[in-house]
């Protein structure tokens, strides 16, 4: 702890907020660079891994994508996919590593900024104060269950996904998937495998193979620089930011997820949901335009890959042509289903999650409540983010970037230090006579 006091409150240079694989991180390297911070986490190491997740649940990146800040993949199936408790393993093993003054069980409830210009940061613990404070929550604190799904009868069971576990909990009868997201998407496939009647509401999610030309697609990625793209330079700008992630599963090795292929093996597929009242149910008139886009995108992949093979002489497996399961025909309207006729029992919304900044009492967001920043450093002096998809690149999202993300603020983090410590050195210096 560091020795200066604003009264009477335990002073930090840094405060980290999460103590997750992200906020691990930056603490690793505020070490290296000897600057005093805490790690405050409201619950657990791994929380939201081992207790978020479905019982089947494992990464859709391989394993040798799991590279924490001088802790990489430690196993001997770099090509597979860590299991729940495996990154649970993981995520703690790198904790343990690193020994990072970590607080498990202390809930941040709110930060704003005090009369001296520090940070003031409440907690169930107390008061502190900081300099800089990095906020390394993620995004996913709020499910997302729309207002008209208050409207479904009492004897429907709704589950967020975030709260799925196996298909057991559900109660007999058929189940309606609302989302074809990552998780959407695997929970469907999680309940058919089951042998449980599935409905799907396909939203606008693309999708990705996973095995092309020879190789895993990820591999073909990341030579191609797709995880090193940075936000800044896609085509798409910041709007990248607000995109879905393309879906596909490191289930039983891992495999891509053709919706078409799920319908031929009974899975009824819908549209977007669209709104609810009592018992029926309806969609809107655009899955022919969601399996179409989706598909768009899995064609653009092959289609990068292939020109990156060619250009450097690549010798690889040829692929035929890709083509459509089966056409679906476009829908006149909404589709309209009645919940009970159809023995739909149960729904599980998988349609996301949106942060909750309302402890940041600061001006560092935007009209929606998202956060503004440039390569995690808020435009709010001494604030921080860290763990968020797209911060700088693709695999800020994932265990792939968070160490160049870390490094980097913990990096803006001391030259602020530094500076500082300089201008005060400056200003103290006695005048030459």
């Amino acid at each position: 702890m560091n020795n200066q006091q604003s009264n009477q409150r335990p002073h930090y240079q840094v405060i980290i907020v999460g103590g997750g694989q992200a906020g691990l991180s930056v603490s690793y390297y505020l070490q290296k660079l000897d600057i005093s911070h805490i790690v405050f986490e409201k619950n657990r190491i791994a929380h939201s891994w081992r207790n978020d997740r479905w019982d089947s649940f494992c990464l859709v990146t391989p394993n040798w994508q799991c590279r924490l800040p001088d802790f990489p993949y430690q196993g001997d199936d770099p090509k597979g996919f860590m299991l729940k408790d495996e990154i649970v393993e993981y995520v703690e093993a790198f904790a343990e590593k690193i020994n990072a003054p970590l607080n498990e069980g202390v809930a941040v409830t709110r930060v704003r900024r005090g009369n001296q210009g520090l940070l003031e940061v409440t907690t169930s613990i107390g008061e502190f104060t900081a300099d800089h404070l990095v906020v390394a929550t993620g995004g996913y604190d709020i499910p997302i269950v729309p207002n008209y799904a208050h409207s479904l009868p009492q004897h429907i069971t709704q589950v967020h996904s975030v709260n799925y576990r196996n298909p057991q909990q559900l109660p007999e009868g058929e189940v309606l998937v609302v989302g074809s997201g990552q998780s959407g998407v695997q929970i469907m496939e999680d309940l058919h495998l089951a042998g449980r009647k599935v409905h799907l509401a396909v939203g606008s999610a693309p999708r990705s193979p996973r095995l092309y030309r020879g190789r895993e697609t990820t591999e073909w990625l990341y030579d191609l620089g797709f995880y090193n793209l940075t936000v800044d330079k896609h085509p798409l700008g910041d709007a990248v930011c607000h995109k879905t992630n393309h879906y596909l599963s490191g289930r039983s090795g891992g495999h891509e997820i053709d919706l078409r292929k799920f319908a031929l093996q009974g899975v009824r597929l819908y549209g977007s949901m669209n709104t609810i009242n009592g018992a029926m149910l309806e969609f809107k008139p655009d899955l022919t335009r969601n399996l179409d886009e989706a598909d768009e995108v899995y064609v653009r992949i092959r289609e990068e890959i292939d020109r990156y093979i060619a250009e450097n002489n690549i010798d690889a497996p040829e692929e035929p042509a890709f083509e459509k399961l089966w056409e679906w025909k476009s829908e006149s309207g909404p589709v309209r289903i009645d919940a009970d006729a159809a023995g739909i029992t149960s729904i599980v919304w998988a349609i996301g999650f949106r942060p909750d900044y309302s402890w940041i009492e600061l001006p560092a967001f935007d009209g929606k409540g998202h956060p503004r920043f440039r390569r995690g450093v808020s435009n709010t002096e001494g604030l921080y983010f860290i763990g968020l998809p797209w911060l700088n690149t693709w695999g800020s999202g994932r265990f792939l970037g968070i160490a160049e993300d870390a490094q980097y603020l913990a990096g803006v983090i001391h030259d602020k230090l530094e500076a500082v410590q300089s201008q005060t050195c400056t200003s103290r210096r006695p005048a030459v006579a």
